[in-house]
């Protein structure tokens, strides 16, 4: 059996400020934007060759306005592995990515939590 997670949902308060702020600060892709309904889409963005996605959903009622930002509480929220941590390091760090600590070597790889634009917890991490 093979199963894989495509998609994983992530609450953002405006759709087209969360996928400038994807492709343009962390280079993920705009793989999918299709209007469902009034007020309503589907949109995907993914880092590069990366088989599962972010649905970005546009927080619609209070319950999911109060998740934006605290999708894992004080937790780390998402893991993006990279195969160069340092380019993509400088990279973020020069399109604004507040790290909340210096990058560090760990026996599982070089890593770094930096927080997105709406305040979620992220590793960036480059394995050994």
């Amino acid at each position: 059996m093979t199963q894989n997670l495509s998609a994983i949902t992530f609450f953002v308060d405006n759709y087209d400020s969360a996928i400038e702020y994807f492709t343009t600060v962390l280079k993920f892709t705009l793989t999918e934007d299709k209007v469902t309904g009034e007020d309503s889409r589907f949109v995907l963005v993914t880092p590069p060759n990366s088989a599962t996605s972010l649905l970005l959903a546009q927080a619609k009622n209070e319950v999911e306005s109060a998740l934006i930002g605290n999708q894992a509480a004080d937790k780390v929220f998402l893991i993006l592995n990279t195969d160069d941590f340092w380019r993509d390091f400088n990279d973020m760090q020069a399109e604004g990515v507040v790290f909340l600590e210096a990058p560090r070597e760990e026996v599982y790889g070089t890593v770094a939590i930096f927080k997105d634009k709406f305040g979620n917890k992220w590793d960036l991490i480059q394995t050994t």
